[in-house]
């Protein structure tokens, strides 16, 4: 488990109560979108109709249905003091500073909203645990890219995932001070990568990447699952599905192309778990799994490459393909590239594309 030392200066502190009072002043899109729908057209007084697109209207019942920031806050609360009763704990933190639940499950904005102790709901343990994890899941977006970045001797390829992940953050966290700074930070090492690509950035105050690229333990401290615990799990939750279908009166199937029976969810699993079920180490899992996990697998691969395409497509920029392969590749487990047959041959076959593809780019640009 994670060891969080509480005492430790929470950079999320004190910030998130102001923003919800300030977003609760503005008035909503929906309301004044209603009004304007509800004024008389015949009054010559009237502000002018507004006439939405399809789009239009689909986007602003997207927004609709987001939660306001005070919702999240005691979603977010309601949601802790049920881990707590489930793990029988009373603190996110036993004695030794280990943390007691997880977080892992709860969305960026939720964590958020610990973390800034919006409201004044949650204690200080429960920022500290909510802020590592915050800090974990810029980690692990950040590490796929940064392996990327060593292999091919472009860093820029690090720092626009932090960019990218940065500018993810809910309307709340983008108006702290805290992440202007860091988003600062990492657009100044992202235009230094650009000049140098093969150095990384230095005496950049704040910089987050250059931190986590200089240090080689960088990264979620937690002890990683291991394959064989993976398995069981996925065993557990297959048998699940199987007992759920039986107390229905069906069949649990594994081919979409049965009329009849129940067919299995593997939606919900991981890339890492679909691993276990295709490479059967325990001899846990039947033919019909192994092919549906397989079928699942190869989906989300061809998938990962098709947005490799499209990435390269869209920025005219055909290095972009070979750069996703290699993030897909640098972001999977030893297990996952032996499950999908990702050799480091098939890696570095990739790296040489991306490198001569950008040098010659670079020189019919230098034309």
């Amino acid at each position: 488990m994670t060891s969080i030392t509480s005492g430790l200066p929470n950079p999320y502190a004190q910030m998130g109560s102001v923003y919800a009072r300030a977003a609760a002043t503005q008035p909503s899109l929906a309301s004044t979108l209603d009004a304007a729908d509800s004024t008389n057209p015949f009054d010559p007084n009237a502000a002018t109709n507004l006439t939405l697109s399809d789009a239009a209207r689909a986007q602003l019942a997207n927004s609709a249905t987001t939660k306001d920031f005070t919702t999240v806050t005691a979603d977010a609360r309601a949601a802790l003091d049920g881990m707590y009763a489930t793990a029988n704990v009373t603190s996110p933190l036993d004695a030794d500073g280990n943390a007691t639940i997880d977080l892992s499950s709860m969305d960026r904005r939720s964590l958020f909203a610990i973390a800034t102790n919006n409201g004044g709901k949650f204690t200080p343990d429960e920022q500290a645990v909510a802020s590592g994890e915050l800090n974990n899941r810029f980690n692990a977006a950040l590490a796929p890219a940064a392996s990327t970045s060593k292999l091919i001797g472009n860093y820029a390829v690090a720092y626009k995932a932090a960019l990218d992940y940065l500018d993810g953050a809910s309307p709340e966290e983008k108006a702290t001070t805290t992440w202007a700074a860091q988003r600062a930070a990492v657009q100044k090492g992202y235009q230094a990568t650009e000049q140098s690509p093969g150095k990384i950035p230095s005496g950049i105050a704040g910089d987050p990447v250059a931190a986590y690229l200089t240090q080689p333990a960088a990264g979620d401290t937690t002890a990683p699952v291991t394959f064989g615990d993976i398995a069981k799990g996925v065993r557990a939750a297959l048998d699940a599905q199987q007992d759920a279908a039986t107390r229905a009166g069906k069949e649990l199937v594994f081919d979409p192309g049965r009329k009849t029976g129940q067919l299995a969810d593997l939606s919900s699993f991981d890339n890492r778990s679909l691993s276990a079920i295709v490479l059967n180490q325990g001899e846990m899992f039947s033919n019909q799994e192994i092919y549906a996990a397989k079928t699942e697998l190869n989906t989300r691969t061809r998938m990962s490459i098709l947005n490799a395409l499209q990435q390269g497509q869209k920025s005219g920029d055909p290095s972009q393909v070979s750069l996703g392969i290699l993030n897909t590749y640098s972001s999977m487990s030893d297990e996952e590239r032996q499950a999908t047959n990702w050799t480091p041959a098939f890696r570095d076959t990739a790296a040489q594309s991306y490198k001569t593809t950008s040098t010659l780019l670079s020189m019919l640009r230098g034309a």
